[in-house]
């Protein structure tokens, strides 16, 4: 008992914990570095990374969520709004589609219960608001996003459906 006692003080006089610490910095010290220098390098990233939100039309230009309000029930944010209208073709069509990006978790919930595959999260991540109600992505928004990169888009379906 009593040189435990006696090794602590002796540790502690000598500044023990000190001497560790300046081993570890030296050690790391003439290690190789990681830094990424981020706006000109970029890290990898995965085809299966959930950012932005668009949404999708068919090949022919029409829109392809349907109302049908899946992506608004399973939203565990509760993020989504969508109001719907019927068409004078009979078919059901949405009149708004929000997303409120500050409530949004990026679950991807919303991707997963759409049946016409029209709203997805895309591999963006660069993107900031600086007014006030930017962060809500309007309809209008969705499909703008999901028109630029549509290629990307249907590129990341096809990997994504290499890993199913």
């Amino acid at each position: 008992m009593r040189s435990n006692k006696s090794l602590s003080f002796l540790k502690t006089f000598a500044l023990w914990d000190l001497l560790v610490g300046l081993n570890t910095t030296i050690r790391l010290f003439f290690r190789k570095k990681v830094t990424i220098e981020y706006p000109e390098e970029k890290t990898p990233q995965s085809p299966r990374f959930r950012g932005l939100h668009a949404l999708r039309r068919y090949p022919n230009g029409e829109e392809r969520c349907i109302a049908c309000k899946l992506c608004e029930a399973v939203c565990p944010a509760l993020a989504i709004t969508i109001e719907s209208e019927v068409g004078a073709d009979g078919t059901r069509r949405t009149s708004r589609y929000d997303i409120d990006l500050f409530k949004c978790i990026y679950c991807g919930f919303c991707e997963e219960a759409c049946p016409v595959d029209a709203i997805v999260e895309t591999r963006i991540h660069e993107y900031h608001m600086e007014a006030p109600g930017e962060n809500i992505m309007t309809k209008d928004k969705l499909l703008a996003v999901g028109d630029k990169y549509e290629a990307m888009i249907s590129a990341d379906k096809a990997a994504d459906a290499r890993y199913k």
